[in-house]
């Protein structure tokens, strides 16, 4: 059941990011990713006030936490997931360790990406 939770949540994620994905192209052109950058600022901030939320409410169960964590919020930037992982470690104390995620997810997210472009671009 919770892969079905975070399926829908997923798509009503998705759907609402290509809404403004197209909006922003609108209003704002497609010279700079304001869409993206919009998307990554109100992802993270929702995520942080439902986690905030869902860990000082006992009563807010599993599945509602999976729908809008993991599903819709997922589903519209999985960099709020990367936001809140940062966040973690920062207030554990592990300032050497949310450094070292922060390098290493930039870094290799990016080298992924072009390894992935130079494959194509060149034996496809």
């Amino acid at each position: 059941m919770d892969y079905l939770i975070v399926f829908l949540g997923g798509g009503i994620g998705s759907t609402i990011r290509h809404g403004v994905n197209l909006a922003g192209s609108r209003w704002l052109g497609t010279a700079f990713p304001y869409s993206t950058l919009t998307v990554n600022i109100v992802g993270s901030l929702a995520v942080g006030l439902l986690a905030a939320y869902f860990a000082f409410k006992e009563e807010a169960s599993q599945p509602w936490r999976l729908f809008f964590t993991t599903g819709v919020l997922g589903g519209f930037t999985t960099f709020s997931a990367f936001s809140l992982d940062v966040a973690v470690l920062y207030e554990r104390g592990d300032l050497v360790l949310a450094t070292a995620y922060i390098l290493a997810s930039v870094i290799f997210s990016l080298a992924g990406l072009f390894a992935g472009l130079y494959v194509i671009r060149n034996f496809a």
